[in-house]
């Protein structure tokens, strides 16, 4: 069946961004994947590609667009290719949003201009040691001072994407004591300046996958944040997160079916080149019927991608069909993935082949964006559970 949710020019952009990954990704990705992060000055090079500015107002520097699908094809890009391109998808994906519908006009003439150029990169910061998906749990405070002028940021957070490279981060912390009937209220939402004094990175954390992507620990001890970097009102900031929280959860599903259509295609290549007992293992009925399965299963999770795509673009994903196709894609990954790697044998297990990275890569996605038991909690309520 022909694919209806992109036109001539988001083939044009998939054309460009191909050759962009072939040209200045891919000869360098083992380096990166060595080092553990990508080069800040690698993000430089997707401003200039226009990557950061496909959603941010024209007035900005941007192309004044509202459409995830162009994010989509990046998803499906770097996924074919086995490579990624670090800590930037949280840039995009995460901060922006925020900014869009909470910046007043002063601060997008302050934040837009340099998120769009890449002069500061943003992160969001919202996890905490020992609280994960419990957000209301934040132990983080932001006490007002008695002038009114700033906030004295105190806290900690923790599995924070492209918290090393970040110049601003989106932190989320107490500003009130939550109430008793809503343990939800009393948290506010910052754009803080990553050279404030009192602010630290700790840890690069190192993952199990991701490699590229700088996850870190971030430390505040008395932190002072402009009351202009205050993001929206005060303690609504639960409120702001569960807004944005279906287009994250769609990112994550997007990805992930990008990331089981790449194993396929991983798999599918091994199996006619790769020999044994003088046959191709293409040529097995195993391998047949094995790839066949997979391939019947990221059919599906593409319909299930595509619909909330369309879905997020018209304004109508709802939290429970965001958790859906997450929790669909992000299973179909695992399942497709590990039975890819299966078929290459011993190879699979090694990181020189792609369908190995991918494998580690994978398997944050049914945990981060809230696991998917969170993800089975808010598909249950939906349906009167």
């Amino acid at each position: 069946m022909k694919r209806t949710v992109f036109n001539e020019d988001h083939e044009a952009f998939r054309d460009t961004i191909r050759a962009f990954i072939e040209a200045e990704v891919v000869p360098v990705f083992d380096e990166w994947f060595q080092a553990g992060q990508v080069p800040r000055e690698f993000y430089y090079k997707l401003a200039e590609l226009g990557l950061f500015g496909i959603n941010v107002p024209e007035e900005f520097g941007g192309a004044g667009l509202e459409s995830h699908k162009f994010e989509a094809v990046q998803y499906e890009e770097t996924a074919r290719a086995g490579v990624n391109f670090g800590g930037s998808g949280v840039h995009v994906l995460l901060a922006l949003p925020y900014i869009k519908m909470l910046a007043t006009d002063e601060q997008k003439k302050r934040y837009l201009p340099k998120f769009v150029s890449a002069e500061e990169m943003w992160a969001l910061a919202m996890t905490e040691p020992g609280t994960g998906s419990d957000l209301a749990g934040m132990k983080t405070t932001a006490k007002l001072s008695e002038d009114g002028t700033h906030y004295v940021l105190n806290g900690a957070k923790t599995f924070i994407t492209g918290g090393v490279h970040a110049d601003r981060v989106i932190v989320c912390a107490r500003t009130s004591a939550p109430k008793e009937d809503d343990r939800r209220f009393g948290i506010s939402l910052f754009a803080v300046d990553t050279k404030s004094e009192g602010y630290s990175v700790g840890r690069k954390l190192d993952k199990l996958g991701l490699k590229t992507s700088d996850t870190a620990e971030l430390a505040f001890v008395d932190v002072k944040v402009p009351a202009e970097d205050l993001l929206g009102e005060e303690n609504k900031g639960f409120y702001y997160l569960g807004k944005n929280l279906p287009s994250e959860r769609w990112g994550i599903a997007y990805g992930a079916y990008a990331q089981a259509k790449a194993a396929v295609r991983f798999a599918q290549q091994y199996v006619q080149d790769r020999t044994v007992f003088g046959k191709t293992v293409a040529s097995f009925q195993n391998t047949k019927f094995e790839l066949a399965a997979c391939q019947a299963e990221v059919d599906a999770a593409e319909a299930v991608a595509d619909r909330a795509l369309e879905a997020l673009d018209a304004g109508e994903l709802t939290a429970a069909e965001a958790a859906s196709a997450k929790l669909f894609c992000t299973e179909v990954a695992h399942r497709v993935i590990d039975r890819c790697l299966q078929l290459h044998g011993g190879y699979g297990y090694m990181n020189e082949y792609p369908i190995a990275r991918l494998y580690a890569d994978n398997r944050v996605n049914r945990i981060y964006g809230g696991t998917n038991e969170v993800m089975k909690s808010i598909i249950a309520k939906s349906m009167g559970l």
